[in-house]
């Protein structure tokens, strides 16, 4: 017996906010071109190593738009809850993709030690100043949707460590304009490859626990069964599961143990409805499947498996 409070499958956390993701993702093409001809221009690896993050950066959106995009096609009885785990796929190559760029970067990086490389600090500097100022301000577009989504947090996350990159750019081109420092720049350019790792590391995490079907953060199963029991007439919960389909899609399934006269009573609609608005209420949790089963019922099934 099997009950549900809401299956639609509308909207998703990133479907929301595609307006913001697609802002920032114009944003971000036209710094990286703009670096991309500073970095040749300039001769500076940190530049480079900047724009080629960027680019990732947008790439990673793109990704989380059409993944948008495509779980927003409605569910089948091959695929009964539609594409969403599609977002999740594009976080997982978000990471990935932050993973390759980062090693990368490093590897050009400590090759670079040790050569003479001549560096025009000027244009260097004002195309980091650029990429910061347009960072700063895809940092503003995406921060009040950045807790809801995966993806956006991920885009979040990547335009932060951006900034964080152009800034180490900044200064290294101070630092070679004032003391004639070269190995400022490659130097940069690991600092920046470091700041990538960490951010792919828990962007990666996170998608695994949606992937493995982990207990959302924040939701504790024990209080959840006290609740589910506290609910008048209910005997037990068992078999508890919750899980995450894709960013803002919880879904909750346990099965109930009844006292037979007040489900004959009551009826199942009734408990039901008890259930799913005390769940909701406190756990935000739209998804909820609930099997009820009379304690006579209970108590046969414990013989059959004594």
């Amino acid at each position: 017996m099997g009950h549900d409070h809401n299956h639609s499958h509308g909207v998703t956390a990133t479907g929301k906010h595609r307006k913001r993701l697609i802002a920032v993702l114009a944003i971000t093409l036209g710094v990286v071109g703009i670096q991309v001809i500073g970095a040749v221009v300039s001769g500076s690896l940190a530049l480079l190593a900047d724009a080629g993050h960027m680019l990732s950066d947008a790439a990673g959106v793109f990704i989380a738009l059409m993944a948008a995009w495509i779980a927003t096609r409605p569910a089948s009885d091959q695929r009964t809850y539609g594409y969403q785990r599609a977002e999740v796929l594009a976080a997982l190559a978000n990471a990935l993709i932050l993973i390759v760029i980062a090693v990368v970067i490093m590897i050009e990086a400590i090759r670079r030690f040790g050569e003479t490389t001549e560096i025009h600090t000027d244009v260097m500097l004002w195309a980091a100043i650029l990429g910061a100022v347009a960072n700063l301000v895809s940092l503003l577009i995406l921060q009040g949707a950045q807790k809801e989504s995966l993806n956006v947090r991920g885009a979040y996350l990547e335009v932060l460590g951006d900034l964080l990159g152009s800034i180490a750019v900044i200064v290294a081109a101070i630092v070679i304009m004032t003391t004639g420092y070269a190995a400022a720049d490659p130097i940069a350019s690991v600092l920046i490859a470091l700041m990538i790792i960490p951010r792919a590391w828990h962007l990666l995490r996170d998608v695994v626990d949606v992937l493995l079907e982990a207990t959302p953060k924040g939701v504790d199963v024990n209080m959840i069964r006290e609740h589910i029991i506290a609910v008048d007439g209910v005997v037990e919960a068992h078999d508890i599961h919750i899980w995450t389909i894709t960013s803002g899609v919880p879904v909750f399934s346990a099965h109930v143990v009844v006292e037979d006269e007040v489900l004959n009573a009551r009826g199942a609609d009734l408990i039901l409805d008890q259930l799913g608005s005390c769940l909701g209420r406190h756990f935000d949790t739209e998804h909820c499947t609930f099997q009820l089963e009379p304690v006579s019922h209970s108590e046969h099934e414990s013989h059959q498996h004594a």
